[in-house]
C-alpha cells in the first residue's frame, strides 16, 4: 500500500498466491469509503482470482490491484495519468509477484501507461502485442456458463425460447445480451443507467428496473453488475429455477449458497463463468504468444468446467460453490 508521489492518491496490490504462477489481477480505479474498505477489497478480490485462476487450470495465482479514488474528487485527465503511473511503479517494485490488468475504471489504453513504468502488465492492445480488451471474452464465457447451466436444468443447452433476464448492460453484460438475442433468447434487460433503454430497443428486449428484473419469472437470471445480489432478502424472492452471470461476488455471503439449493435454484459460480477474460489473457503467457483462436477456444471450455463441476455437486451431494472451490483446491495442491 503505497501513496503515489505524482497523484496523492493510494494505490494498493494484494498477492493472494503464487502457488501456480504470478498472480494476475485488474487494477480497479474505484472511489471508496476510506482506505480500509480498498484494502479489504483488494484482498477479497485477490482470493477471487487465486480461486478463477485454479478453476479454469491456469497457470497463474491471484491478485489485485487498487487505485483509490477520495469520495467526491473527480480525476482531471493530469491527475488519472499520474495515479497510473504511480500505480505502475507499486507495481514493479513487487518485481513480477504481481501481473496487472484491467478491471472496473481501467482500459486497455491505461494499461499503455501503466507499461512505461512497469513490464508486468498484461492486457495491452493487439498493435502491442497484448490480448486486448477482454470483455469479448468474458461475456464468450458467460455465453457457454448460461448453456451449461440451462442444459442441466432442462436437459438441453438450447436457448431459443428460453426467457433470460440480464441485469447490468456494461462492457460485458451487454454482449452477453448480444449473444443470448442472436442465440434466440427472449431477453428481459435492465441497467441503473437509464441511456441504456436504447440499447434494449435495438436487441428487441422487454426494460425494466434492476430489481424487478432480478425477482422477474423468467428461466434463467443473469446477473452483470455489481456483487452481492444475491443474499437472504433477495434469493427467496427469486423466480429463476437457474443463475448464470458476470457479475463477481454475487452471493452476499458463502451461506447463500445453502440456501440457493434449498430453493432448487441451480447458481453457477462466478468465479467459474466469468472467468473468460483471464482464460484470454493467460494465452499471452504462452510459449508462442498471444493466439486469439486459441484463446476464443479456451474460452468455450468454460462451460465444459462448469459441467464437471455440477458432476461433483451432485456426487458429493454439496452445492456448486463447494464443489468449484474444491476444484480450485486441489489443482491449488497438486
Amino acid at each position: 500500500m503505497r501513496r503515489g508521489p505524482r497523484s496523492g492518491l493510494f494505490t494498493i496490490v494484494a498477492v493472494h498466491s503464487t502457488v501456480r504462477g504470478p498472480s494476475l489481477g485488474g487494477c480497479r480505479m474505484w472511489t471508496y469509503e476510506d482506505n480500509r474498505a480498498a484494502m479489504r477489497d483488494a484482498l477479497r478480490l485477490s482470493e477471487g482470482m487465486t480461486l478463477k485462476s485454479a478453476v479454469a487450470g491456469l497457470p497463474l495465482g491471484g491478485g489485485k490491484g487498487v487505485i483509490v479514488v477520495p469520495a467526491g474528487e473527480g480525476l482531471d485527465a493530469k491527475r488519472r495519468r499520474h495515479a497510473l503511473l504511480d500505480f505502475g511503479e507499486t507495481v514493479e517494485r513487487l518485481g513480477g509477484t504481481y501481473v496487472t490488468a484491467e478491471d472496473v475504471g481501467t482500459s486497455t489504453a491505461d494499461m499503455t501507461v501503466i507499461a512505461t513504468r512497469t513490464e508486468y502488465v498484461s492486457g495491452l492492445s493487439r498493435r502491442s502485442g497484448g490480448s486486448g480488451d477482454p470483455s469479448p471474452f468474458t461475456a464468450l464465457g458467460v455465453f457457454h456458463s448460461i448453456e451449461a447451466t440451462v442444459e442441466r436444468t432442462f436437459g438441453s443447452p438450447e436457448l431459443r425460447g428460453r426467457t433470460v433476464a440480464v441485469v447490468g448492460l456494461g462492457h460485458v453484460g451487454l454482449r452477453v445480451a448480444r449473444l443470448l438475442a442472436k442465440a434466440g433468447a427472449t431477453l428481459v434487460v435492465a441497467d441503473i443507467d437509464r441511456s441504456k433503454k436504447d440499447e434494449a430497443e435495438r436487441l428487441g428486449a422487454t426494460w425494466t428496473t434492476p430489481a424487478k428484473a432480478m425477482t422477474a419469472a423468467v428461466d434463467v437470471l443473469v446477473p452483470c453488475a455489481l456483487g452481492g445480489v444475491l443474499d437472504h432478502d433477495t434469493v427467496p424472492q427469486l423466480q429463476a429455477p437457474t443463475i448464470a452471470g458476470a457479475a463477481n461476488n454475487q452471493l452476499a455471503s458463502a451461506d447463500v449458497a445453502d440456501l440457493l439449493r434449498e430453493r432448487d435454484i441451480l447458481w453457477a459460480p462466478d468465479f467459474v463463468a466469468n472467468a473468460g477474460g483471464i482464460v484470454n489473457i493467460s494465452v499471452e503467457f504462452e510459449p508462442d504468444g498471444y493466439d486469439p483462436d486459441r484463446a476464443t477456444v479456451k474460452t468455450r471450455e468454460i462451460g465444459d468446467t462448469l459441467r464437471a463441476i455440477f458432476d461433483d455437486a451432485h456426487a458429493s451431494n454439496t452445492t456448486p460453490l463447494a464443489a468449484a472451490t474444491a476444484r480450485a483446491q486441489r489443482n491449488l495442491a497438486h
